[in-house]
């Protein structure tokens, strides 16, 4: 996908120079956006010739949870005007690691079987953070196939703690 990574890096490096003043406030509604994007229903309507910019627009801004800033509707008609609203998770990754290198910290997903909850959640990122040496954003996502423990991505680390690679790991040993 270079492709849509270089289509996507102007945008995420303007949007990331316009918000500097309040990055918080713009990953917000960055990462809804992202989400509505994501929804392959709505790039097939975005996508129909017969589909103006405006109804698109219209559509994405409906769908958002909450009104969204002045900033992020420019930025958005921007990206839809320019036929780009397929690229929009890709500029939503590239303004997060934008961001991300700004404050010295790191995405960290923490896949589990089980939910987590947010005090044992705390403790976790504190660990992790010690264990990788910066800050994290934790986010947790579920994935019942591990059976038990996690599985924690930060970047292109991984730490396997789960049931399943250690199962993975004795039947290598056991084969061998």
């Amino acid at each position: 996908m270079a492709e849509l990574a270089t289509i996507a890096r102007p945008y995420a490096e303007a949007l990331f120079k316009a918000s500097l003043s309040d990055l918080n406030a713009a990953a917000l509604w960055v990462e809804e956006l992202e989400a509505i994007a994501k929804n392959p229903q709505l790039l097939q309507f975005s996508d129909n010739p017969n589909v103006t910019a405006t109804q698109v627009f219209d559509l994405v801004a409906g769908v958002a949870q909450r009104p969204l800033p002045e900033m992020a509707q420019n930025f958005l008609r921007t990206v839809i005007e320019n036929g780009r609203l397929s690229a929009l998770p890709q500029i939503a990754a590239q303004f997060r690691a934008m961001k991300n290198a700004q404050s010295g910290s790191s995405d960290a997903v923490v896949y589990s079987a089980f939910a987590i909850d947010s005090a044992a959640l705390a403790d976790l990122a504190a660990t992790l953070e010690q264990r990788f040496a910066r800050k994290l954003n934790v986010s947790v996502q579920l994935q019942p196939e591990l059976i038990g423990g996690i599985r924690v991505v930060v970047g292109d680390e991984v730490l396997d703690t789960s049931v399943k690679a250690r199962l993975e790991q004795m039947k290598v040993a056991l084969t061998a």
